[in-house]
């Protein structure tokens, strides 16, 4: 048998289950990982996050990401702060920077004042081919808005892809929406092939968003960064919203800021929370 050492760490209390796959084999399956995650019979997580060695010496790590149900996916923003956060607390690397692989991408992701993590989470995709979403028509396929048919729902929403795929729906108060309901429904639309995630956003000023987060495979979390950098991207497309805006999420605060045409920048923190071992 195997024994696999694992921290759990959180970023505004999206939790996560890391395992240094450098320094010890990892192989686990579907089933395996749902099993972990269950918060009853296992450690509890809304991802698992593995940090492997590079393919490329030009970057320092590759990132893969488990959610909760067994499924790999490509990007998870609060998920990069908290591996930046364990790459350097069990001193995998000294650097304040580093450039790390994901299935979508190189990230960056540094040290930020007040013990944060800055992450460079690179520039939005609109097309909708490289969100995957498949719009009623080829006509409709560059429009900034549009609208999904759940049943007897007509659901407006802005797709975008930061990493993974989202789509973003505005709400009036987002307390009170039908975030489960709806996002379930969204989530595995015939019109997006990969699934999606499906965000809530209510804007308080041009600076300033409050967000509720389905995530695709997991359900709705406490706080979600791609979700946060979705939101964000949408509202200033839409004209409501300024370049520099703090996300409001159930488990706290993200600062994301993003020009057209520039890279997106997601500034919040990364917490241990225990070390732990599991048999396999």
């Amino acid at each position: 048998m195997q024994t696999l050492q694992f921290t759990k760490m959180h970023g505004l209390g999206n939790d996560f289950m890391v395992i240094d796959g450098i320094h010890q084999p990892f192989d686990a399956n579907a089933e395996t990982i749902s099993a972990w995650a269950n918060r009853h019979t296992g450690v509890g997580f809304d991802q698992l996050l593995v940090v492997e060695q590079a393919s490329d010496a030009a970057y320092d790590f590759r990132y893969r990401i488990f959610n909760a149900d067994g499924s790999e996916v490509e990007q998870d923003g609060n998920g990069a702060r908290c591996f930046f956060r364990f790459v350097r607390e069990k001193n995998l690397t000294p650097k304040d920077e580093i450039l790390v692989q994901t299935a979508r991408g190189v990230i960056v992701l540094r040290q930020a004042e007040n013990n944060g993590v800055v992450v460079n989470m690179g520039s939005p995709k609109f097309n909708p081919a490289e969100i995957p979403f498949i719009p009623d028509s080829s006509a409709d396929k560059n429009r900034l808005t549009h609208i999904v048919v759940a049943g007897t729902l007509s659901i407006p929403l802005v797709c975008v892809n930061v990493g993974n795929p989202h789509a973003v729906v505005l709400v009036d108060d987002v307390a009170n929406a039908p975030v489960a309901q709806w996002g379930a429904k969204i989530e595995r639309h015939a019109q997006f092939p990969e699934r999606v995630n499906v965000g809530f956003m209510q804007v308080l000023d041009r600076n300033h968003i409050r967000l509720r987060v389905f995530e695709r495979g997991v359900g709705e979390t406490l706080a979600c960064g791609t979700g946060a950098c979705a939101a964000v991207v949408a509202g200033v497309r839409l004209g409501l919203l300024d370049n520099a805006v703090t996300v409001s999420q159930t488990g706290g605060d993200l600062l994301i800021e993003w020009k057209d045409n520039q890279d997106i920048l997601m500034t919040g923190p990364a917490e241990t929370v225990f070390e732990g071992s599991i048999t396999l």
